[in-house]
């Protein structure tokens, strides 16, 4: 397990399959065993008290990746999630919010499009191809497929797009119903083009 900080409230965790091997989990588990993603999730939090001094204060978000072949990527976020407003949670409570995503597409959500440029930047080098990017409720929505994604830097693209956006709880499907496709094709490339 290595964990890593992004940031004063965020830190990444990478999980191989075989650190949830040696605590008795499968990846099924994650998504089926509330007790076991807990006890995991304590574990965690310790390794990150201990290692970074990273301490768990008010709300706290929980983003889950799952790597094909490789293992889990954990984002953990503290304070409140600001881009979709989660108003009415009270500062004194913790309250956990996980996201498990398990998709053959990564999907981030942006307040403006400022943060899109500065995270296509960022993630350019890492893409081989790819990114569509959606208008939908006063957010830009960027789908990229992990096939477009150098299988070494998936961990490293996802942890520099949380520095920028959050993982949409928008799914595909809805955005190519309802959303407004801002750019289609290759749309990392694009934004990098055109303003760089």
């Amino acid at each position: 397990m290595r964990v890593e900080r992004l940031g004063q409230d965020k830190i990444k965790i990478f999980l191989t399959f075989d650190d949830l091997s040696d605590r008795g989990l499968k990846k099924e588990d994650l998504w089926n065993d509330i007790p076991k993603i807990h006890d995991l999730f304590n574990e965690i939090m310790e390794q990150a008290y201990d290692e970074l001094g990273f301490e768990l204060a008010g709300p706290v978000a929980v983003e889950i990746f799952a790597i094909p072949a490789q293992g889990m990527v954990v984002i953990v976020s503290r304070g409140k999630n600001k881009l979709w407003d989660d108003e009415g949670l009270d500062d004194d409570l913790f309250a956990l919010e996980v996201t498990l995503e398990e998709s053959d597409s990564i999907i981030f959500a942006f307040k403006d499009f400022e943060n899109v440029i500065d995270a296509a930047k960022r993630i350019n080098s890492y893409l081989i191809y790819g990114g569509t990017l959606y208008y939908y409720k006063n957010h830009y929505i960027l789908i990229i497929d992990q096939i477009d994604v150098n299988e070494k830097s998936l961990e490293d693209l996802i942890a520099m797009l949380s520095e920028y956006g959050e993982v949409s709880p928008i799914s595909k499907a809805i955005l190519e119903e309802y959303g407004k496709v801002v750019m289609e094709d290759d749309a990392i490339k694009v934004i990098v083009n055109h303003f760089s």
